[in-house]
């Protein structure tokens, strides 16, 4: 059996960060490496990554004339998902399709189409070894389907083999995230242990938070051959104990890495010695979710910081010379003085990286309910769900100068001359031309936005 294993490109609609960032497709690398003795034997796996593979879908199709497709994608990626299934379905009427990802765990309805046979919204490795079981053994799809509901509730914890990085074959050097580059993922820890309204995290386990073992962890890093790491866990700064265990694992192993991490503000703040202890042992930025400069803001989203801990947070970074990547929600109700506001506090903090999204209540968070009546797009326009487009109507100016003021105010901050000097300086030319070719591309898109007025 002929199995594709399919990441696809973004609609041509989302504002993409993949200008500035392509990482490797981490859940296809796991479903290439766990599927059981028995089964591996009789299948033959290949992935294909469409934002590298510049292929139509349809030469692929014509070249691997696959038995069985599966895909992988966010929200923003249903409607291209379901186009490419049935793209399949058209070409080979006999090819079986299914699909994960976090946005199948936690919204799986939005994948319903009779183009698609499986969709794997819990255990998702399970269930697709399950599929290619009784796809082999010649069961029909609704057989599979009813085992796969029958399997039993979510696992909280995770037991598998590590992912196979040479999958990806000679894409593997093209994976980065902005100046790192190349860079690998890996996950040590899944879900979040706090509960911020507008999360998308928390909902993939329920609320649960589970992490790895970290002997497992520390085996699976030092076989990785990149230097540049991501631990893409949706808050690695959380434990203390956990990542003191990390930093001594690190010594005695002597796995050498340079680390790019999510953490939150105020475990940064209140753990100064150990941030410069991960400092020593590689650590060199990390994603804060800052979220915002008003203290109601923050009460409303359940954050449980404050602007003074996100200050404190920021001055400990720049102390430690620890690279920030900030990112901020922009409520619906700002004004031109709140625009001005918060790009006067980013700048006097020089912050030098700083994503600004407009709030966005993704259809399955406990927020979402709450904002439909102010939606300015519909539920199914898949593509705009990217934390980008302003999904909501403005308070107090159009959707037009809404997006004008969020694209001022990331050029205020992000392309001081000062900034880009030390980017030069700290990376030299040709990655920060990269940078800026990117960078350009998502500002032709948000200029698109403003042309448009939506």
């Amino acid at each position: 059996m002929k199995v594709l294993l399919v990441r696809p490109k973004p609609h041509k609609e989302t504002i993409g960060l993949q200008h500035i960032m392509v990482c490797e497709p981490l859940e296809l690398e796991y479903l290439a490496s766990n599927i059981p003795p028995g089964i591996k034997e009789k299948v033959r796996v290949k992935i294909i990554d469409m934002i590298l593979d510049k292929r139509s879908f349809k030469k692929i199709l014509e070249t691997e004339r696959p038995d069985f497709v599966a895909f992988t994608g966010y929200i923003t990626h249903v409607g291209v998902i379901i186009g490419l299934a049935g793209e399949a379905k058209k070409f080979f009427p006999e090819v079986k399709t299914g699909v994960g990802g976090v946005h199948a765990e936690v919204v799986p309805e939005d994948f319903l189409s009779p183009d698609i046979d499986f969709i794997y919204s819990k255990n998702g490795i399970d269930g697709f070894n399950r599929s290619l079981q009784g796809l082999l053994a010649g069961k029909t799809v609704d057989r599979i389907r009813e085992e796969l509901a029958s399997a039993g509730p979510k696992k909280e914890f995770f037991d598998c083999q590590p992912p196979d990085r040479d999958a990806v074959g000679v894409d593997r050097k093209a994976y980065y995230y902005m100046f790192h580059s190349p860079c690998a993922l890996i996950k040590t820890s899944f879900g979040c242990p706090y509960n911020c309204s507008f999360c998308f995290c928390k909902e993939i386990t329920g609320g649960s938070h589970f992490t790895r073992d970290m002997e497992e962890v520390l085996s699976e890093l030092a076989a990785i051959r990149e230097e540049e790491i991501y631990i893409v866990d949706d808050d690695f700064l959380h434990d203390g104990n956990r990542l003191e265990a990390f930093i001594q694992g690190l010594k005695q192993k002597n796995i050498r890495k340079k680390f790019l991490v999510y953490g939150r503000a105020d475990f940064i703040a209140e753990n100064q010695e150990l941030m410069a202890e991960l400092k020593n042992q590689g650590l060199e930025a990390v994603i804060v979710g800052i979220e915002s400069v008003r203290g109601k803001d923050l009460l409303a989203y359940n954050k449980r910081t404050t602007k003074d801990i996100n200050e404190d947070c920021i001055a400990l970074l720049k102390q430690l010379d620890i690279e920030l990547y900030a990112t901020m929600i922009i409520p619906l109700d700002f004004d031109k003085r709140d625009f001005r506001e918060l790009t006067a506090w980013l700048r006097k903090l020089n912050v030098r990286f700083v994503n600004l999204q407009p709030l966005t209540p993704l259809p399955g968070t406990d927020i979402f309910e709450e904002y439909l009546p102010e939606l300015i797009v519909k539920r199914e326009d898949f593509q705009v769900w990217d934390m980008a487009h302003v999904v909501l109507k403005p308070a107090f100016m159009s959707t037009r100068r809404f997006y004008l003021e969020m694209l001022m105010a990331y050029y205020k901050v992000v392309m001081r001359p000062k900034h880009l000097v030390a980017l030069v300086k700290m990376h030299g030319i040709r990655p920060n031309l990269k940078m800026l070719l990117g960078s350009s591309l998502v500002t032709f898109q948000y200029v698109e936005k403003i042309v448009r007025g939506r």
